[in-house]
Parts: C-alpha cells; sequence; structure tokens
C-alpha cells in the first residue's frame, strides 16, 4: 500500500489514503515520486471542468525514480530518474501523422485504465494518466520521460506540465520574435513559466497581468519589465505601455472569459493572443464580426503548450543548465500530500505561484 490523494466523485473533497498498486504489466514502469506540482488542470478536474473517470488518483505534473519494469521494457531501469508525460502521443492517429503530437485523439485514454484499488476493494483510475499524488505510481513507459542530465529530481516535476504549457505557449503557439511585446494573463505557475520563456525568447517589453499585488515581485523575478493588477481599463493600460499599438503577443493562462477578452484587446492590431487557460462551458467570449475584420488578431487556443515532450524536454534542459530557465522560482510552496486541498484553495483565491508536493 502506498498514500495517494484520491479523488471518490466529482465535486467531493480529496481522500488521502492508502492505495494498492499492481505489479508493472508488460510495457509499465513502477515510479517513485519525488515531487509533483499542484496544476490548475488539477482543479478543473476535481470540480467537473474537466471530464476522466472518477474516483480517480490526481496529479498529472511529476518526476521520481523508477522501482522496477514490466517485461519489454528495455530503455529504462530500476534507478533511473524520470519526469511524467500524462499526454504520450500514439503515433497513429491523424494528429500525429500531422505531427501535432498534442492533439492526439488517443492522449487521455489511459485515464479510464484500472490504476489501483482501494484497502476496500474500489478501483481507482489515474485521472491524467499518471496518478502523480502518490508515493508511487504505475504508468506506460510512453509516459515516463529519461530525465535529462543536470536537473534536480525535485524541480524537474515542473517540467512535465507547467513549464512545457509556458515555453510551449510562447515558442510554439504564439512563436514571440525578439523584440517584440507580450502579455502574461495569470502568474500563477504556468503564468510565471511564461514570463521566464518570453524572456527567453527575447521579449523588450514583458507585461504580467494579475488579481493580485502579492505576485509583483515574483513576475518581476521570472522576467516581467511591468505588473498591472488587473482592473476593468487593464487592456488601456497596456496599449499606454506600448505606444497606444498594444503588444504583438498576449498570452491568457487563466481561463476566463473577462480575461480571455482583455487579453485580445490588448493585443494589437495583427497581433497574437494565445489562450492556455483552462475555462469551463460557461465562459462564453463574444466578438463581432467588423471587429474581427478590422483589427485582424489571430486568436488560438494552445493544448499543452503545443509541444512535444520528447522533443522538447532536452531543449528545456540546455535553458536550466545555462541558468537561463530557473525551475526553482516557480514553486512558492513546498507540502505535503495533506497540502493539496489548501493548494486548490489557494489557487482559487489567485495567491502565490505552484505549489509543490515533496515526498
Amino acid at each position: 500500500m502506498v498514500r495517494a490523494a484520491v479523488l471518490p466523485a466529482v465535486g467531493a473533497p480529496l481522500e488521502i489514503t492508502g492505495i494498492d498498486l499492481p505489479d508493472p504489466g508488460p510495457g509499465q514502469v513502477r515510479v517513485r515520486l519525488a515531487a509533483a506540482g499542484v496544476c490548475h488542470s488539477d482543479l478543473s478536474l476535481s470540480d467537473g471542468t474537466m471530464r476522466v473517470p472518477v474516483p480517480a488518483v490526481l496529479g498529472h505534473e511529476g518526476a521520481g525514480t523508477v522501482v522496477s519494469v514490466g517485461e519489454d521494457v528495455t530503455h529504462l531501469a530500476p534507478g533511473d530518474g524520470v519526469i511524467l508525460n500524462w499526454a504520450p502521443s500514439c503515433g497513429a492517429c491523424h494528429a500525429c501523422g500531422l505531427g501535432e503530437v498534442w492533439l492526439c485523439a488517443d492522449a487521455l485514454s489511459g485515464s479510464a485504465a484500472v490504476h489501483a484499488r482501494t484497502h476496500d476493494g474500489t478501483v481507482l483510475h489515474p485521472g491524467l494518466n499518471v496518478g502523480a499524488f502518490a508515493e508511487e505510481t504505475v504508468v506506460p513507459v510512453s509516459c515516463a520521460l529519461p530525465l535529462p542530465d543536470g536537473i534536480p529530481l525535485t524541480d524537474a516535476a515542473l517540467l512535465g506540465c507547467a513549464v512545457l504549457t509556458g515555453y510551449g505557449a510562447v515558442h510554439h503557439s504564439a512563436k514571440v520574435r525578439p523584440g517584440e511585446t507580450v502579455a502574461v494573463f495569470g502568474v500563477g505557475g504556468v503564468g510565471l513559466a511564461t514570463v521566464q520563456a518570453a524572456r527567453i525568447a527575447g521579449a523588450s517589453t514583458i507585461v504580467a497581468v494579475d488579481v493580485s499585488p502579492e505576485k509583483e515581485h515574483l513576475a518581476r523575478a521570472a522576467g516581467a519589465t511591468d505588473y498591472l493588477v488587473a482592473s476593468a481599463t487593464t487592456a488601456r493600460e497596456i496599449r499606454a505601455l506600448t505606444g497606444k499599438q498594444g503588444v504583438d503577443v498576449a498570452v491568457e493562462c487563466v481561463g476566463r472569459a473577462v480575461t480571455i477578452r482583455t487579453a485580445w484587446e490588448s493585443t494589437r492590431r495583427g497581433g497574437r493572443t494565445t489562450v492556455v487557460g483552462i475555462g469551463g462551458k460557461d465562459q462564453q467570449v463574444t466578438f463581432h464580426a467588423l471587429e474581427l475584420f478590422h483589427w485582424g488578431r489571430t486568436l488560438s487556443g494552445c493544448v499543452y503548450g503545443n509541444c512535444d515532450p520528447v522533443r522538447d524536454l532536452p531543449v528545456l534542459a540546455d535553458h536550466v543548465r545555462a541558468g537561463r530557465l530557473d525551475l526553482g522560482s516557480l514553486v512558492t510552496e513546498r507540502i505535503a500530500l495533506e497540502g493539496i486541498p489548501a493548494a486548490f484553495e489557494n489557487m482559487l483565491a489567485g495567491k502565490g505561484g505552484r505549489a509543490l508536493v515533496v515526498f
């Protein structure tokens, strides 16, 4: 038995309890977690904004050490460090055939699998494939990517979601060029990673926007040149900071209709607005036909940063080793499993950056 954070039903409180993990089968590995990040997507799973089979072990952003491997696993061995990949691509669907592996039709098919059982025999599913809110987990080998050399195992957990998403939003989705201006809406874990990525891309102005004044020091440490507390005049303030034009790129990391609309209005004519935040179906964003024509802006969604983890993790590791990307600065709280519900409350209240469960 290992301890885990279990979601018994949508909308129910998390339960910290013992679960019975099976031995790894063919093509599977068992991983002892070093750390797991508490992501807003976990909150979206718990409240039903995103739907996966329940009851489930939540957690999808993690890193750890291989404990044992099943048959047919040849490139990983006990003792190897790994980063969990919650959205492995199948390589066979239409999206994968186009090279858009982040849109793989089967990426989340593992969420319906039988992952573990509670002490009374209740079947548990693996949340977003990997069940990282647990002392140990068993995952398909495609969900365990080798830890790059020189990356601390605990900090590496952040590479599994927040950093890939923020980096990809800037480099793959928005394709920020040196000298361009960028606004980032929401500076939690993903937003702070987005600010760092914009700095790495060579953005000349990086405006960070959040509801919390207390996050200014986090945003500026990540590379923001300006900080605004979100208000009804945010778009006007951003235009004032950019010669009345608006930013070349706005990245929305919140998933709320009003924030998406503000990001759009903060973008210059012909600029790009990228939506990273995951909102509910009730978050309706409206545009009228004339403004779409007149402003000539591009509005795009962004799934997992439009990243291929196999391709992008080595690039991110190079940035970490060179000191350009600071993983530790994204973390504002290190907690135990019991601290996850409070971390959810902090996210709802707009407090802090990334909370990291350390085992």
